[in-house]
């Protein structure tokens, strides 16, 4: 599979009187823009709000980031088959081009849920989060899905789609045009590689995705198909690239994995870019979180037969998510161990708001090459902003993972100042652990 993606990098954003894309600024039409937004009837209320990185901008609750995107020279013009349009289609071969520096983010006008979280474009709180890096063209929005609006877990399927159409919409202005730079990834099915390939060590990558709802509308999906239904699958890297993975709405905010991670994912991008020198990359196994312990050791028994199958020396391991999952990540490690494929694992940590309690619930002596990004219950406290996109008490008044209404000691997450206290665990997509980390666990 060869996958051409085009990038056309975004300098600027602005509104005007057509979306268009032209010397390095997206222009968008947002009268044009909301009406794709209100195709889905349960949005009441919407509204387009530019955040640019280094302006003083506090953005909560977050639901979702997408990349603009669209397929060239294809006859389907949905890009996210099974999640927009009607059309499904294999992905990961051909030519999408893709707007660069900025995403399409969800965000609630009220009612937050425990898988939200919050972006900060300046100060302090902008080092927890990629998303401060880029311009982010903020959906801020209300529905009618009044049956979960005081519930902790939270779909939210409409703003989150209307998401992903938009993101598709404002992708598409760049379909005819050409690119600045192409980055290629043209990986050969594994039985037709040289030999001077072949003996390399051989790596696979191991994503355990978000799927522990059994109920459908909360976890990730893969080609619209709701990955708790499934078993552990070998992938190619370029279908993840390419919009067949969509971020869930369930995990605690800091841990989970955006769709905008999926398509710009840091690690298999570094091992592409490796493969044929230093490495053979095999492929992508999406594995499982799970809640029933027999789920979790049939899912770490299917990871590790992919990979033996597969003639792995080596794999990377990432967990989303922590707590429950820990078990799911300790059982995969394992597995993967006891079937001879040396192991490195990717996770965050739970140590406790002062440092000193267990890293991961679940741990074994095998699992001894960890790499670290943080502890979700560090306690961050960040001024007020001078601007707030979304609504701001959502933090401590709905459950966020990380906010809360108030504490004996702490005091409330959101105080009279506008200033703010809470948990790493709020911050939207924060601990990265799919790759591109900012921080990590240091001794003293």
């Amino acid at each position: 599979m060869k996958l051409e993606l085009g990038h056309f990098h975004v300098k600027e954003v602005t509104f005007g009187e057509s979306t268009r894309f032209e010397d390095g600024v997206l222009t968008i039409n947002k009268e044009e823009a909301l009406a794709v937004v209100r195709e889905d009837e349960h949005i009441t209320d919407a509204d387009l709000v530019i955040a640019r990185p280094g302006e003083e901008k506090r953005i909560v609750p977050v639901k979702e980031a997408v990349e603009p995107r669209c397929r060239v020279n294809s006859k389907h013009n949905n890009y996210f088959p099974g999640v927009t349009g009607t059309e499904l289609y294999q992905v990961g071969d051909g030519r999408s081009h893709a707007l660069k520096g900025c995403s399409v983010m969800g965000v609630g006008k009220h009612w937050g849920s425990f898988g939200d979280g919050l972006v900060d474009m300046s100060g302090k709180g902008a080092e927890y989060s990629y998303f401060s890096q880029i311009t982010n063209i903020c959906l801020v929005a209300d529905t009618d899905e009044e049956f979960e609006r005081h519930e902790q877990q939270k779909k939210n399927h409409a703003i989150r789609w209307a998401t992903h159409r938009l993101a598709e919409y404002l992708g598409n202005c760049v379909k005819g045009l050409e690119p600045e730079e192409i980055e290629t990834y043209d990986l050969p099915p594994i039985t037709k590689r040289d030999s001077s390939v072949n003996d390399l060590p051989s790596v696979v990558y191991v994503i355990q995705t978000m799927t522990q709802m059994e109920e459908e509308g909360y976890n990730d999906l893969a080609y619209g198909w709701d990955l708790n239904k499934s078993i552990p699958t070998l992938m190619h890297p370029n279908e993840v690239l390419d919009g067949s993975l969509i971020g869930g709405s369930f995990m605690p905010t800091s841990s989970k994995w955006a769709t905008y991670d999926y398509q710009n994912c840091p690690t298999i991008k570094s091992l592409a870019a490796q493969h044929g020198k230093t490495l053979n990359f095999l492929g992508v196994i999406t594995s499982n979180l799970n809640v029933a312990l027999i789920q979790k050791e049939r899912s770490a028994l299917y990871v590790a037969q992919i990979a033996k199958t597969l003639g792995a020396d080596g794999a990377i391991l990432a967990e989303q998510g922590y707590g429950n999952p820990d078990a799911d990540f300790t059982a995969c490690y394992v597995a993967l161990e006891d079937a001879g494929v040396k192991t490195v694992g990717i996770t965050n940590e739970c140590t406790g708001r002062d440092g000193r309690s267990q890293s991961l619930v679940s741990m074994d002596p095998k699992s001894d090459a960890i790499v670290s990004c943080g502890n979700v219950s560090e306690l961050i406290e960040l001024p007020a902003m001078k601007e707030v996109i979304g609504e701001l008490e959502a933090l401590g008044r709905d459950g966020l993972s990380g906010g809360w209404a108030g504490d004996e000691i702490l005091g409330p997450s959101v105080r009279e100042d506008g200033s703010i206290i809470m948990e790493n665990n709020a911050m939207f997509c924060g601990d990265q652990v799919i790759g591109w980390a900012q921080k990590t666990v240091r001794e003293f």
